[in-house]
């Protein structure tokens, strides 16, 4: 018959890509839990109320108008739902393909059942199928990593928020309006079951066989599949185990498998008692805490609470008598093997021989201490009872007290099991490599040895007082031949025979009295012992190997070791030596991963690397969090350094009088340094001799983890002195896995917000902007410094840039450019949503902006009345201009800002890194001339989309500098109506406000009525920039217009002076061709030289 497995084998394929698909299902439901966005949760009031109207759970779907027709009432809550959509349609997405991916994998599972039913597979039936041992293993499993796989969504995404993401993946995603989506399937598997993992929670009636049921699967499948999990033993571990009292332990995987499907028919759980004491008294006669998979714990006591037959067949396992025989049976078993396997770990012991030797008692020593560590962990582990259970806390209570439980002594005693299974499974393996040669070379060695001692008997070779026999030299000639012609392929035949011809040299010492002659004696015995060591050598079976491995199992701790890593770090810190063995205990924990590995690669499944990558990269990042305790030591040691060289060790003088080189000696003091400093030696030691070790597919470099860890501690420590230090005046959303600055390993801390911003940048950011705050400073840009504007006195210059260079550094510096340049976008983001929807939807701001447009048509002509006509326009626009200029001057003040730091990196960067800046200089030079080539000929290069040159290389020029803030473009724009004119009112509405005098420029002339001509002028220059350059046109001409207009009104009423207002219309004009570092003529295309004559004789 064909193997179940076989690759021509359809039948068996089809089921074991199933299994595969499951278990690589359940990987990512856990990779997926670990990211659900806090939002979904709404445990906050304040995303209550912001994200309440958008976030629904299926109560959507009763009234999808109501909640549909509320958003588009409000502008503000749709901007809020656009970016939602736009932050969240990602993880979303993969959430929802994780969810359709457990529906279509019960959907497959039972179409392959119809397919068996119906005769698809020739020759195979449900029956046969159960019949095949990797058939029923495989049968078995398919139902229960469904059951897994639901009971994994319920404990790790709690039932409303899976509503939540289904509903508002349905909201945002195109799924919904196709025909083939199945997400009314999926939403009626997934809905919520009122289950809650928090403890203390009630759990709900009928769970979980109605969340099981809500995907009918055929009750003879399910009835036969529990059949076999009960009276089977179908991974054949009793083989492995065979003390009877070891049966539970053999049996675990089964059992916890047998508790999965039998939710599935949950009458048997209720009334059929006599099937459930026969389950019990197989699977759970010494045991109540059971690993579901990967160290998902359940305690049946609370499990099988309601469930009436059930409850009765546990309450024998749970009688106190049977609770105190099993703990203290292990408690005597835990005070045997402690000596034990510490005698067989001392240096040397574990010798070759004695291994060979020994196989069964070593074996069976390390059943024991397996079995014992695994009902202790499992029995003892907090999670697997809940507090507010009194009768559980009294199970728990008696469970410690009698097995005297003391984590401390389990733990060296798991550090032990591991570090001798390590050091056996080595020595195991190198002796199954060099197996045939060694056994040949003992062959070899005999075979010389009768050769030797026939030529002794012949009289040729001299060896004093042996006689010449020829039948002697006959015999052992025969011997040697008969050595050699052992055959190591036929182990049992060369078995036999090798024993019959020790036995052979036995008796030939005896009858021929050969004892009196002791170098005859000794060829023989050597010969005997080459004989005894290919005995032994042939014995080396790969069978040990796996009987180890599966005693070895420690997958049903892949949760619970994280209660002992306290015990493991303070062991660490007392004794960084410790790591060694620590190392075998997480090769041991990443035994685990055969587990959910297994069918994966039996069926060459793509998910191998994805999920191998998961749960090893689970296990690094534990290693991780278990050494973390090395960089935090040796940075509490340094702390004590610092204090010490700081506040108690004297620095010696160049010039010192003999009598006081004893105070300056400080002995004490120095000797503590020294302690301290040898101390973090002996850390890094003890970190490094963990050698580079495979945890599972991850590499892990104990060079690389202590870096990696002293680099987490060294941001943990500096974000937090920075958190501390930067509080001032006390009183779209990037997820933590989409950014390029947050890592896993090395993680940027999080701290509790003390005001609106997240970090101390943000912190720093508000501070600078409230001390240069244009409504109570002035700026002098020749200076630049700025003026407190009541006082006068300086409130500060481009100093304070330099000195944040060295606190922060480069980086810091730049992370505030970058922040204020997503302010500026805010701001400018804002801005044009009032500007549509308040300015231009107002009738009577219109109607002044359209009769404006009359009057200055044409724009090259001169407007009749000058003066009355702005005077009356800026009259009746009054009242719009408080919250435009407020805006302006901010993005102004923030460009002035990005000014100051774009010019003290360059400034650095020219000073500390000149070929880094000359490099960058002219490859960002020779780029612009390629790309204006380009523009002129396009058949010339040109970057292409895909290629990151520009993006990569805009970064580096931001970072030294090399860039002008105010010809960046911060925001796509629409084209707007009346834009030109609206700016232009707003500044001749500004300028009344303003003075100018020869030493300072344009000031303000009342501090009560306060605008900053620096960021005026740079606000309104940006906002222009943002837009088409036809707009910038139209508003300088207006604004040569009006300088026309009044200096022809001024001309024909004989006023001799300039007006102010012209003079700040020209200054204005003066100061744009400046910034903007345009040529002159841009100015003078709109205003006759002849004012600009005049107007600098005013200056």
């Amino acid at each position: 018959m064909v193997d179940f497995l076989a690759e021509n084998n359809l039948c068996g394929q089809a089921v074991l890509r199933i299994v595969s698909r499951g278990n690589a299902i359940i990987a990512e439901l856990l990779r997926l839990s670990e990211f659900i966005p806090a939002v979904f949760r709404l445990k906050d009031k304040s995303d209550q109320q912001k994200y309440g109207d958008i976030i629904c759970d299926f109560s959507y779907f009763k009234g999808p108008e109501y909640y549909d027709s509320k958003l588009e009432a409000k502008p503000e809550l749709q901007d809020l739902d656009d970016e939602f959509r736009e932050n969240n349609i990602d993880i979303l997405s993969r959430f929802y393909l994780a969810f359709e991916s457990v529906h279509k994998y019960i959907v497959d599972l039972i179409r392959y059942l119809d397919d068996l039913y119906e005769g698809v597979y020739i020759q195979q039936t449900v029956e046969t199928v159960l019949l095949n041992e990797d058939g029923k293993q495989l049968l078995c499993e398919a139902l229960y990593l469904y059951g897994v796989m639901l009971l994994v969504i319920d404990q790790k995404m709690e039932g409303e928020v899976r509503e939540r993401m289904l509903v508002s993946y349905y909201r945002y995603s195109a799924a919904r309006s196709s025909a083939d989506s199945n997400l009314d399937d999926i939403c009626k598997l997934l809905r919520s079951t009122g289950y809650s993992s928090q403890s203390g929670a009630k759990r709900p009636v009928n769970y979980p066989e109605s969340y099981f049921q809500r995907v009918p699967i055929s009750s003879t499948f399910v009835s036969m599949v529990i059949g076999r999990l009960r009276s089977d033993d179908i991974y054949n571990q009793v083989s492995a185990y065979p003390l009877p009292e070891h049966r539970s332990t053999a049996l675990a995987n089964q059992a916890a498998m047998l508790y999965v499907c039998l939710y599935f028919i949950p009458s048997i759980l209720q009334t059929q008692q006599a099937k459930m004491r026969e389950i019990v008294d197989k699977y759970f006669p010494d045991n109540w805490v059971i690993s579901v998979y990967m160290g998902i714990t359940v305690n049946l006591v609370e499990a099988w609470e309601p469930y009436k037959a059930a409850k009765v067949a546990l309450n024998y396992t749970l009688d106190s008598a049977n609770i105190r025989e099993q703990a203290s049976r292990y408690s005597v078993s835990m005070e045997g093997l402690r000596p034990q396997i510490q005698q067989l770990l001392k240096e040397g012991f574990l010798r070759e021989e004695i291994v060979l030797d020994n196989i069964p008692k070593l074996l069976n020593c390390l059943r024991d201490c397996n079995v014992s560590i695994r009902w202790l962990m499992l029995h003892t582990a907090d999670s697997a009872y809940d507090p507010n259970n009194k009768r559980l806390r009294q199970i728990k209570d008696q469970v410690i007290n009698d097995s005297k439980y003391n984590p401390k002594i389990l733990f060296q005693l798991l550090l032990d099991t591991a570090q001798f299974e390590f050091t056996l499974k080595e020595m195991f393996k190198q002796m199954l490599s060099e197996k045939q040669l060694k056994w040949e070379s003992y062959r070899t060695e005999g075979s010389e040895r009768m050769m030797e001692l026939a030529e002794v008997f012949s009289g040729v070779k001299p060896l004093t007082r042996v006689e010449k026999n020829e039948n002697l030299q006959a015999w052992f000639r025969e011997i040697s031949k008969q050595i050699e012609s052992l055959n190591y392929e036929d182990a049992t035949a060369a078995g036999r025979k090798t024993v019959q011809l020790i036995q052979a040299l036995v008796e030939v010492q005896e009858f021929h009295q050969l004892e009196s002659n002791l170098q005859v004696c000794q060829f023989l015995a050597d010969t005997r012992k080459f004989l005894h060591q290919m005995i032994r050598t042939i014995n080396i079976k790969e069978e040990v190997l796996i009987t180890m491995q599966i005693v070895g199992d420690l997958s049903y701790a892949w949760q619970i070791i994280d209660s002992f890593t306290s015990i493991m770090q303070e062991s660490i810190r007392v004794n960084p030596s410790m790591v060694t063995k620590l190392r075998a205990t997480f090769l041991k924990l990443a035994s685990a991963l055969d587990l959910p590995l297994l069918r994966i690669n039996q069926a060459n499944s793509p998910d191998l690397l994805s999920v191998s990558q998961f749960y090893s990269g689970e296990l690094v990042t534990y290693v991780r969090k278990v050494l973390q305790i090395i960089p935090e030591s040796m940075f509490t040691s340094l702390a004590k350094i610092i204090k010490l060289q700081i506040h108690a060790i004297m620095e010696v003088p160049t010039r010192l009088d003999k009598d006081k080189l004893k105070d300056y000696a400080q002995l004490g003091a120095r000797y503590e340094v020294a302690k301290l400093t040898h101390a973090i030696s002996i850390f890094t030691e003890g970190i490094l001799m963990m050698k580079t070790t495979l945890v599972g597919i991850i590499k892990v470099d104990p060079k690389q983890l202590l870096e990696d860890g002293i680099r987490k501690e060294l941001v943990r420590r500096v974000a937090y002195a920075l958190h501390k230090g930067l509080i001032f005046n006390p009183k779209a959303k990037i997820q933590d896995w989409q950014s390029v600055y947050q890592s896993t390993h090395i993680p940027i801390p999080k701290f509790p917000s003390v005001d609106e911003s997240a970090t101390f940048i943000g912190r720093l950011c508000r501070e600078i902007l409230r001390i240069t705050d244009p409504k109570v400073t002035c700026y002098m840009d020749q200076l630049n410094t700025w003026y407190d504007l009541k006082t006068h006195q300086e409130v500060t210059n481009s100093r304070l840039f330099s000195e944040i260079q060295d606190t922060l550094g480069t980086f810091g510096l730049n992370g505030l450019d970058r922040l204020l340049c997503f302010m500026i976008v805010k701001e400018l983001q804002n801005f044009l949503l009032v500007f549509q929807k308040t300015i231009l939807r107002d009738k009577a701001m219109v109607d002044v902006f359209k009769a404006m447009l009359g009057s200055v048509n044409p724009v090259k002509g001169i407007v009749a009345n000058a003066s009355k006509v702005y005077a009356n326009a800026v009259a009746r626009t009054q009242k719009i201009w408080g919250s435009y200029l407020e805006s302006i001057m901010k993005v102004g003040q923030m460009q002035i800002l990005r000014q100051q730091i774009a010019n003290e990196l360059n400034y650095s960067c020219k000073f500390d890194s000149k070929h880094l800046a000359a490099a960058l200089e002219n490859l960002n030079k020779s780029l612009l001339a390629d790309i204006e080539a380009h523009y002129q000929d396009p058949s010339l290069p040109y970057p292409k989309e895909d290629n990151n040159l520009l993006y990569e290389i805009t970064a580096s020029l931001e970072a030294a500098g090399i860039h002008n803030p105010l010809n960046k473009i911060y925001i796509t724009t629409k084209r707007l109506p009346y834009f030109p004119i609206v700016n232009f009112l707003f500044i001749i509405a500004q300028l009344p406000k303003l003075q100018y005098s020869k030493n300072q420029g344009m000031t303000c002339r009342k501090a009560t009525d306060p605008v900053d001509w620096s960021p005026l002028v740079l606000g309104l220059l940006t906002l222009l920039k943002q837009f088409h350059s036809r707009y910038t046109e139209q508003f300088l001409a207006l604004i040569g217009q009006v300088i026309r207009s009044v200096m022809e009104q001024c001309t024909s009423q004989k006023i001799p002076d300039m007006p102010s207002d012209v003079v700040g219309a020209l200054m204005f004009l003066e100061d744009y061709v400046r910034y903007t570092k345009l040529p002159r003529k841009v100015a003078e295309a709109h205003v006759p030289s002849f004012i600009f004559d005049e107007f600098r004789t005013v200056l």
